[in-house]
């Protein structure tokens, strides 16, 4: 004969109360009950009403459980809801010396792009290791050679100094995170929001640490590209191209110079660099098989 339903007494939390002092004085549902072995923990009308909904049934000599196992089952409390994650390995590993270094350095190069003074100083001693080059190329071929060099070292450096494991579990984490908000939302536990909103806030905490390891690389980047376009700049605006050096043929605009505006305000050495150095990127990073960033998804 197959067990009946556990009617939906069980979920009643007054009505789950009184079930569970009939299994614990019932010997776990395995021995009789009289009204008078639990009158002191349940009521009349608590009694009578699971007499009358057959989750207590009589043996002859007293009242048994009809489902024992199942009531037991049914008591067993829920799962508490993992309102927490373990972020202990979610760490971002500090700067070392090295990389402070290097951003104070690369803060200081950005100087140049307002002061005169230090953008000559640089392109000065950048001169002497381009101006070779600059002599035996034309400067669309210079400016390509260098994109390919700055694409070339950003790749590579962002590939080694992104920690994408960290950035990736952090990722996940924020995901799993808002997930479970949404779902304790249409849930209605206000107690798990709370606990997720106390959670929402530790990783408020945690996030200018990813965003340090996420600008690690780009310090290094700054670092060595900033001087070339400040190069870049003082060749062209400056005055020290050669009359040779007239500018691009570019398709639909004809014949411009190199200071000339090509797309919107920004000047044609400007879009030729930036153009260069994207389709230089996207070379390495497929020649090289290198994924620029990670995602939850990969």
């Amino acid at each position: 004969m197959p067990d009946k339903p556990i009617p939906s007494v069980i979920e009643e939390p007054a009505m789950r109360d009184a079930l569970a002092t009939v299994v614990e004085h019932s010997d776990d549902g395995n021995e009789p009950l009289q009204w008078n072995d639990v009158s002191e923990s349940l009521s009349s009308e608590e009694w009578g009403r699971l007499v009358r909904e057959e989750v207590l049934v009589s043996d002859g000599t007293g009242f048994t459980l009809a489902n024992p196992e199942r009531v037991r089952e049914a008591l067993q409390p829920d799962e508490p809801l993992d309102t927490t994650t373990d972020t202990d390995g979610i760490e971002a590993e500090s700067w070392a010396w090295y990389d402070k270094t290097a951003g104070l350095a690369a803060l200081s190069l950005f100087a140049g792009y307002w002061s005169t003074g230090i953008r000559n100083t640089i392109a000065s001693y950048d001169d002497l290791l381009l101006a070779p080059i600059t002599d035996a190329l034309p400067f669309f071929a210079v400016i390509i050679l260098l994109a390919l060099v700055t694409g070339l070292y950003s790749t590579v450096l962002q590939s080694r100094l992104r920690d994408t494991e960290t950035i990736q579990a952090y990722q996940e984490w924020m995901n799993e995170l808002k997930e479970r908000k949404e779902a304790a939302k249409e849930r209605g536990d206000d107690e798990a929001l709370e606990e997720l909103q106390e959670e929402q806030l530790e990783a408020a905490g945690d996030q200018l640490g990813m965003f340090k390891l996420q600008f690690r690389p780009m310090v290094w980047i700054m670092l060595l590209t900033i001087p070339v376009f400040l190069w870049l700049r003082w060749k062209v605006r400056g005055g020290h191209l050669s009359g040779t050096e007239a500018g691009l043929i570019v398709p639909l605009a004809g014949a411009v110079g190199w200071q000339e505006p090509l797309f919107g305000p920004m000047k044609t050495w400007i879009v030729w660099y930036f153009l260069c150095s994207m389709v230089s990127r996207q070379l390495i990073q497929k020649t090289l098989d290198i994924r620029p960033s990670a995602s939850p998804s990969d």
